[in-house]
């Protein structure tokens, strides 16, 4: 089964093409990247599969999104919400809610699954383990989240996503922000990922993208703008 299908999707402002057209077929399981230059529309076309571009955007084509055909879906349509849940996407920036390590983690998880708090806790301290950053929080969940370094707040956005058990992760410049040693680290959690989980990462580091994905996809700024589907 295919966790993400575009077939000559492309993306427009009013009458302007702003990606595409792209084909994409990637197998549950399997890492896609998609790299290019600023301004090819690397992000655009990762919020096109989260269901989160602004209003004035629209897509034109196929999008298969875990199974369900969404490029009809309007911005309000209440299957968007849940999709999300499911097809998680972890921003750039990397942006943390007042409060400690552990209620960060956790944060998405309490607002969408009803459980008890030892299994809250569980599951939160499973994905900070599954992020990498256990090791350098264990002592300390209860800190407040925005005390952590850049590159320690990246991973909990990550583990917050991951604490949702998604079944497609969608990373957008999740090292951008950061220093050659926290990329390493970062890089290093996203790499035990795979297998593990279907993963699409967006990057503008060809190396990068080289480095943790078995399929790429190049993005151009010409309206003509996608390479096909290769092997890393």
């Amino acid at each position: 089964m295919n966790a993400l299908s575009l077939c000559c999707l492309s993306i427009h402002h009013a009458n302007r093409a702003l990606v595409g057209p792209v084909t994409v077929h990637l197998p549950a399981g399997q890492t896609l990247g998609i790299r290019g230059r600023s301004g090819a529309g690397k992000s655009t076309l990762l919020r096109a599969v989260a269901g989160l571009l602004p209003a004035e955007l629209w897509v034109q084509g196929e999008l298969h999104v875990l199974g369900s055909a969404v490029q009809s879906w309007t911005h309000g349509d209440p299957r968007w919400a849940a999709l999300r849940a499911r097809a998680v996407l972890v921003g750039q920036s990397p942006v943390v809610f007042a409060g400690s390590v552990l209620a960060n983690a956790a944060f998405g998880l309490r607002h969408l699954v009803r459980l008890r708090q030892a299994e809250l806790r569980d599951r939160a301290c499973a994905a900070l383990v599954e992020a990498g950053l256990w090791d350098e929080v264990a002592g300390r969940l209860d800190t407040p989240a925005h005390t952590l370094s850049v590159g320690q707040r990246q991973r909990l956005c990550l583990a917050r996503a991951l604490a949702l058990d998604p079944a497609l992760l969608l990373l957008d410049e999740p090292t951008s922000a950061l220093d050659n040693a926290a990329r390493d680290v970062v890089e290093a959690a996203v790499a035990g990922l795979v297998a593990r989980r279907t993963v699409v990462l967006v990057s503008h580091d060809t190396e990068q993208v080289q480095r943790l994905c078995g399929h790429i996809i190049d993005l151009r700024v010409e309206s003509d703008s996608a390479a096909p589907l290769n092997p890393a």
